[in-house]
């Protein structure tokens, strides 16, 4: 027989918010386990002090490092796996003995609580039961006297160590949030909030429900005086009036914002039209991006775009964002066009080249519409993820190329065939976008067969994956080798011509200089060789 092992929260601080079954729990158990930070007195264990039997066991499980510098060879994150792994052993020592352990967590224990650690490590092996906790958010909203989301608000918790940048745009795109994990990380915090336009609503809590509880507005906190245990609330908009700043998510809710704003065009005032940008992001990292991007992005009020590349967008002050899914270009254009016809000063952003399977042609497709003649459209060209990976690889795309999709979502696989074998009789390098989603797997066997019946099997292919990004790789093999398992959306191709080589340092070149020939060894008349 073995121990029963219950994860129990504590709350956020006052010891008359524990509740009854946790307080049960911890009157009766053989040994009471807390963490607690070198030479500090742990929180959850003051919290309980009135209920641990004095006949129990305790297991003060102390933190080896907790801002984040050690020398152990695995870093911070080492460091605290070993930790929890010899505090797991300790705990199943008792568990063993049959003796049921009770492990306080203050406020809740799933819920950025170091609990968690411990059951990962012990819940599959011994009897498990956890008991929830008031968290700390929900004392500081009480703390504060303010609902913090109500009817259709949605509502985000964020931990404050999450990048400046990202944090903002995640502030700027919810309704009502909650930034935990706060102390040294204050600083960038309120400058996050600010850049969200969301600093006028945020509420700074400090130890809530506690003795020294204190709160106030966040533009007025000391940075210097922020402990962990605060919380900053920013309440929902149904609360302060704000609208919420994106129109749409991803997928279905993206197209009904879309659709939704894009009919409003019959109905416009007079304000002049402002010109609209259709900007080119590039492929991913920042410094890739030309110049003239982020001075024209600073001088926008709307981005509009598919939502990983508005994310891309730095938040500020004053900047909507309009975010949908992948498959409503017309509908995002539209949307984008309806603005600047008001007099609003947009940016469609896209990957890559906007005019490159971008959202340049969605836009001046939408532009046919006689009610948008007078917004005048400006495409900012982007590094194309065909220019990334043959930069990556060498000079591939060095002579005369061509550039084609694989998708036949906007048209027929049959024209994409027939123009595959057009590009394979001609002898160019090929670079394929969009080879293969979850989807689509089929089309690149089919592409590779039919490139084979006019390429030698040891043509040169560059495979280029998420380059510029996390994740990046660069394979250089052959059309015959070829694996089309392995290949997938986040890839690029580029299949080289026949003059195509692999340099001996494994630079990829292709030749500018073609002779002609009378006839490919192989039947296909009119090719060149280099």
């Amino acid at each position: 027989m073995t121990g029963r092992f219950h994860g129990v929260g504590v709350g956020p601080g006052d010891p008359e918010l524990i509740t009854l079954k946790a307080a049960r729990l911890i009157a009766g158990a053989d040994v009471v386990a807390y963490h607690a930070g070198a030479g500090k007195r742990s929180n959850a264990r003051r919290i309980a002090a009135d209920l641990v039997p004095a006949a129990a066991i305790e297991e003060e499980l102390t933190y080896p490092v907790t801002t984040g510098k050690t020398d152990h060879p695995g870093g911070y994150t080492g460091a605290l796996a070993d930790f929890y792994e010899r505090s797991a052993l300790r705990l199943a020592e008792h568990l063993d003995a049959g003796r049921d352990v009770v492990l306080l967590s203050e406020g809740d224990p799933l819920f950025y609580g170091s609990y968690m650690y411990m059951h990962d490590r012990l819940s599959e092996r011994y009897p498990t039961e956890i008991v929830p906790g008031i968290p700390a958010f929900a004392a500081a909203t009480s703390a504060a006297e303010s609902p913090l989301a109500r009817q259709t608000d949605v509502l985000t918790v964020l931990p404050g160590t999450l990048p400046e940048p990202e944090l903002a745009r995640r502030l700027a795109d919810t309704d009502a949030a909650v930034v935990m994990k706060l102390g040294r990380t204050f600083p960038a915090v309120r400058r996050a909030l600010e850049a969200a336009g969301r600093l006028e609503h945020a509420v700074y809590v400090e130890r809530a429900s506690m003795e020294e509880e204190r709160r106030m507005p966040v533009a007025e906190v000391d940075p210097a005086s922020v402990p962990y245990f605060s919380v900053i609330l920013v309440t929902g908009d149904s609360r302060n009036g704000r609208r919420s700043r994106v129109s749409g998510g991803s997928g279905a809710a993206g197209t009904a914002g879309a659709s939704e704003a894009g009919s409003e065009s019959t109905d416009v005032p007079g304000d002049p039209a402002a010109e609209l940008l259709v900007v080119g992001l590039g492929p991913g990292p920042d410094h890739w991006l030309t110049a003239e991007v982020p001075d024209e992005l600073a001088g926008v009020d709307h981005v509009v775009g598919y939502g990983p590349y508005v994310d891309r967008v730095p938040q500020r002050a004053g900047l909507t964002r309009h975010a949908s899914g992948n498959t409503v270009e017309i509908d995002r254009a539209r949307l984008a066009l309806d603005l600047a016809r008001k007099g609003e000063r947009v940016a469609v952003v896209s990957g890559g080249d906007a005019g490159v399977f971008g959202m340049a042609t969605a836009v001046f497709e939408a532009a046919e519409d006689p009610v948008y003649r007078d917004v005048p459209v400006r495409v900012l060209p982007g590094v194309s993820a065909v220019q990334a990976v043959a930069a990556r690889a060498g000079a591939p795309v060095g002579g005369d190329f061509a550039v084609m999709s694989l998708s036949d979502r906007l048209k027929p696989w049959e024209v994409v065939e027939r123009r595959l074998r057009a590009v394979a009789g001609a002898d160019l390098v090929l670079a394929v976008y969009n080879p293969a989603s979850r989807s689509r797997t089929e089309q690149i066997v089919t592409a590779q067969k039919v490139l084979l019946e006019h390429r030698d099997p040891d043509t040169v292919v560059v495979v280029g994956r998420s380059v510029g990004r996390e994740g990046e790789s660069l394979e250089v093999t052959t059309l015959g080798a070829l694996d089309p398992g392995s290949v997938d959306m986040r890839c690029l191709l580029i299949i080289g011509a026949s003059g195509t080589r692999v340099s001996e340092a494994g630079r990829v070149w292709t030749p500018r200089w073609v002779e002609p020939v009378a006839e490919d060894p192989r039947g296909t008349e009119g090719t060149v060789r280099p």
